[in-house]
This record gives structure tokens, C-alpha cells and sequence, in this order.
């Protein structure tokens, strides 16, 4: 049992250590902390501590380093709400208010900030979602024989696709062909959509019409399949090269491939609980994360679940600061998405 004094000490060096990246001696503390302890006392408790497994002594260096045991107990026993500044407040919330209602377009600057507001290299993964279902569908023609369609499902998510057509069509034919897009697919599951055959029903229109949907088929068909892909996004990735941790050119090496097989990367988050979850270091079911930590949350669309966000970096990082960015950023997300607050 770890008694006032030890913890006092102990988040004293996770502080110190989390900080500076080197090693704490007694020295250290006595100078920058006022623990009320002589420098002996601080020696004899320290050793305590490494005794209990919560500090650890590099060969190189007098000082002392938290383990990951110190760090999980410091996340479960001493981590206290860490207040964002109003310039904190005020960037998150203008970035992810300037793109309500677009669902990827938020996700994708929710994942920046995230990496500029806590320099850790963050990510964010939007699971299939065969239920989703589209809500708007725009028909458009750009210069040349180029045509735009816009496809965009309930929660959000939006799909564009450029196709070259064989000729120009008139803006009759392009407003009747979305507007029967629209009869047909609007509410519909993605899934439901990929089955229909909507073929018999568009020839009963101008020809023009017909041999404008059998042009754009297609590409429906191929945009409709991709909205059931999981996406992850990614920023940030060369923050890692900021932190000692990741100096030895192994340990650097096995993070940027386990990031960039985005497939096993997916499959990590996916499996994850919803909630704001820490993994640390060993607690990592991934060899590849062994020596980071993991912090996701969940984000929703009208309190449904959606998909992941967070952040991977060293073990030793300001936990309080990240999660208390994660759960205000993830909070904004929610807000931005919630029909309830926000009715159109």
C-alpha cells in the first residue's frame, strides 16, 4: 500500500520525469518541489518506491525513472481533470463548429487538433456502417463532359466522385435523374441500395435520362460500396521523432510500420471499448505497442456510436493534459451531431 507521502513523492517525479525525459534524482526534487522531506528521506522513499515497482534505475544514471506501473496508477489514483485554456476551448470549438453537419470534413480537423494540441501523433477510424442511411443525393455537371455526384448518408459521411461523361446533358435530364435518385434511394440503407435495381424504373424517363444513369451506374455502384469501408486518419505521425523514446531507430521503425499497416491498426482500435481507454505500454495487446500508450474515446452522431479518436505516443506523456484535450474535443463532436441541439 502506497501511503500520502510516496504518492506525493512519486506524482512529483512522474511530473518531473513526464517533463524532461531524463532521469530524477533526490538532488531534483529537493531544488523544484516542495515536499517538505530532506534530501535523505527522499533517497530511502524513492528506493521504497523502487522496491514496489514504481521506479525503475537506468545503469547509466543515479536517478530514477516511473515504470509503467507508475503510470497506471497514477492514471487510476492521481490523475486529476486538466482545465484547457480558453484558447484551447475557443480553437477546438471553431474548427469543429465550421464544419457541422459534414461528418469526414470534422473528423478529419478533429485529428489535427488533436496532434497540434497535445504534439502526439493522433488518429481517428469511422467503422462500416451498413446501416447507415442516405440522406442527400446531388447530381452536378462541371466543365467539359464532367459530372459530380454527391452522395451523403445520415450520420453525415459524404462521398464525391468526378466522372468523365460522352457528352454534356441538359440541366432537365441531370434534375430529373437526381430527383429519381433521390424517390428511390433516400432512406434506404447503404446496404439496401447496393441490392436495388432501379434500372426499369429510370427507362420509364426521357431517354436522355436513361443514358445518363446507365453513365453514372457505375460509379454509384463503386461510391455506394465505398461509404461501407472503414476510413482512419492519421496526423502528426512525425511528432514520435521528437521524443527520446523513439530515438533507437528500431523502436522507431516498428511504430511507423504498425501505423501504416492500416488494417491491423484498425482492427486494434475496433476491438477497443467505448469510453475514453488507456493502454500502457505492456498492457498493449499489439507487440508493435509495447512501448506506447494508447488512448482512444468514442465520438457519436445523435448519441449513436460512430467511431474512434485518439492519440499513440510514448508512455511518458502528460496524461492528464491529453485525455482532458481527447474528452472536450470528442464532447464538441458529439454536440456538432446531435439533432436534438442542433435541429435544422
Amino acid at each position: 500500500m502506497i501511503n500520502d507521502r510516496k504518492k506525493k513523492l512519486l506524482q512529483a517525479i512522474l511530473m518531473e520525469f513526464i517533463a524532461n525525459a531524463e532521469p530524477v534524482g533526490s538532488r531534483t526534487l529537493t531544488k523544484r518541489y516542495d515536499l517538505g522531506l530532506s534530501p535523505a528521506t527522499i533517497r530511502n522513499e524513492m528506493s521504497d518506491l523502487e522496491e514496489m515497482g514504481f521506479l525503475l534505475r537506468p545503469h547509466t544514471s543515479a536517478g530514477r525513472v516511473p515504470t509503467e506501473k507508475a503510470y497506471r496508477y497514477y492514471v487510476d489514483q492521481m490523475m486529476k481533470t486538466h482545465e484547457l485554456t480558453n484558447d484551447e476551448k475557443a480553437i477546438i470549438a471553431g474548427k469543429i463548429n465550421n464544419t457541422m453537419n459534414e461528418l469526414d470534413k470534422t473528423i478529419k480537423h478533429a485529428t489535427k487538433l488533436l496532434s497540434e494540441l497535445t504534439n502526439l501523433t493522433s488518429f481517428a477510424v469511422t467503422p462500416k456502417k451498413e446501416s447507415d442511411r442516405l440522406q442527400h443525393i446531388e447530381l452536378l455537371q462541371i466543365e467539359g463532359n464532367r459530372l459530380v455526384l454527391v452522395l451523403v448518408a445520415e450520420t453525415g459521411k459524404t462521398s464525391t466522385v468526378v466522372m468523365h461523361s460522352h457528352s454534356r446533358y441538359s440541366e432537365d435530364a441531370l434534375a430529373i435523374l437526381e430527383r429519381a435518385l433521390s424517390i428511390e434511394y433516400k432512406g434506404k440503407t447503404i446496404t439496401e441500395s447496393l441490392t436495388m435495381d432501379i434500372a426499369d424504373t429510370i427507362k420509364n424517363d426521357a431517354p436522355a435520362v436513361a443514358k445518363l444513369f446507365s453513365e453514372i451506374s457505375p460509379s454509384l455502384a463503386s461510391t455506394l460500396r465505398g461509404m461501407l469501408e472503414t476510413d482512419i486518419y492519421m496526423e502528426g505521425i512525425s511528432n514520435i521523432f521528437a521524443n527520446p523514446e523513439y530515438s533507437d531507430n528500431v523502436k522507431a521503425s516498428k511504430f511507423i510500420d504498425m501505423i501504416f499497416k492500416k488494417d491491423d491498426f484498425t482492427r486494434v482500435l475496433s476491438n477497443r471499448d467505448d469510453g475514453i481507454i488507456i493502454t500502457i505500454g505492456e498492457e498493449n495487446e499489439d507487440d508493435a505497442l509495447k512501448n506506447s500508450t494508447l488512448i482512444t474515446a468514442t465520438y457519436h452522431v445523435d448519441g449513436e456510436y460512430i467511431g474512434k479518436i485518439g492519440v499513440i505516443g510514448p508512455t511518458r506523456m502528460p496524461y492528464g493534459h491529453v485525455t482532458s484535450v481527447i474528452k472536450y474535443l470528442t464532447e464538441n463532436v458529439d454536440k456538432s451531431f446531435n439533432k436534438d441541439l442542433n435541429p435544422e
